[in-house]
């Protein structure tokens, strides 16, 4: 569908929210503009919104691989952070301002902050020993573990096919970690403790969108978050010097606006919708990773990528339609 430019504008994406309600994660919540708005109008701006956001998301990575022999992941994670703010103020303005921010749910904020920091902490760690697109790929196990650890977690019910699936891609995994290959050794256990580590804060994110608004789930991570991080860098400490801050000001300024994009999709268009459109990482990491760093990726890596997120295509859809 071809959109006029001057429809942009029709679409309220910076101005500011009057509604204060947490914002349902199965809802397309779209604000009110005074004309009926088109649903494959907002659909198609989810969907630009998600691939803008992991656009973004490769864009970080990829300062981050550059900055990784002078500073420690827990230096380049508070940066991360630190920069991250200007974005989220803007986001906490957008939602209501401080009355977006209430909760009674500090403590489960506190403990996915934690376990997300440290699933940081392991990809950052990885960049340093793989290539973006081998990192990319394991982490698209993510959506496999959520749903097999949504059961335990959530007393979510996951049918025969989804866990069929679910087999399905972590057998994808162990094309792309090749045990015995050497991969795992050289950071592919990492990235896979990280994918983890994230798919349980992804539960825990979850859980907390049926209470929280998107300001306070952002902004209570990013301020812990910088506070872990910068209280754990100073063993570790090394000052920046000239142009170095201008790549940790990007890393943290880009991964803020992506996280930004990232719950404008999920607010315009239905999650089985715009979740397959993470899958574009790969595409960025194969661009990123050659044009700055001469990375190539090989054919079981592309060949395991293709069945992980075969499988998470499918989970996603058979989530969506409510069977198993």
């Amino acid at each position: 569908m071809t959109l006029p430019w001057r429809e942009m504008f029709k679409i309220p994406f910076f101005r500011p929210r009057q509604s204060r309600r947490a914002p349902e994660p199965a809802r397309v919540a779209l604000p009110a503009t005074g004309e009926p708005a088109a649903p494959t109008l907002r659909i198609g701006w989810g969907i630009l919104a998600m691939i803008v956001a992991i656009a973004l998301f490769a864009a970080m990575d990829t300062c981050i691989k550059m900055l990784r022999d002078d500073y420690s992941a827990l230096q380049i994670l508070f940066f991360r952070m630190l920069f991250a703010a200007p974005p989220t103020l803007w986001l906490i303005h957008r939602d209501g301002g401080r009355r977006a921010l209430e909760t009674r749910r500090f403590g489960r904020h506190a403990l996915r902050t934690a376990l997300t920091l440290v699933a940081l902490f392991c990809f950052f760690h990885s960049f340093r020993l793989m290539a973006l697109a081998e990192v990319y790929a394991i982490t698209y196990a993510a959506p496999l573990i959520v749903t097999a650890l949504g059961v335990p977690m959530l007393g979510e019910k996951v049918g025969p096919r989804r866990w069929l699936a679910v087999l399905v891609g972590f057998a994808g995994v162990l094309i792309v970690l090749r045990p015995g290959a050497g991969l795992i050794g050289g950071g592919g256990a990492i990235a896979l403790l990280g994918t983890t580590l994230l798919a349980v804060g992804m539960i825990m994110l979850r859980d907390l969108s049926r209470t929280e608004t998107n300001a306070a789930i952002v902004f209570y991570f990013t301020i812990l978050g910088g506070v872990i991080s910068g209280l754990a860098s100073t063993a570790v400490w090394v000052w920046p010097e000239g142009g170095d801050w201008l790549w940790l000001m990007a890393v943290g300024l880009i991964g803020g606006l992506g996280q930004i994009f990232v719950t404008e999709a999920f607010r315009w268009a239905p999650v089985a919708v715009v979740s397959p459109f993470q899958y574009t990482s790969l595409l960025w990491g194969v661009l990123f990773g050659y044009a700055v760093f001469g990375d190539t990726i090989d054919l079981p890596t592309l060949i395991g990528a293709g069945v992980i997120i075969a499988s998470g295509v499918y989970i996603v859809r058979r989530e969506a339609g409510g069977s198993g």
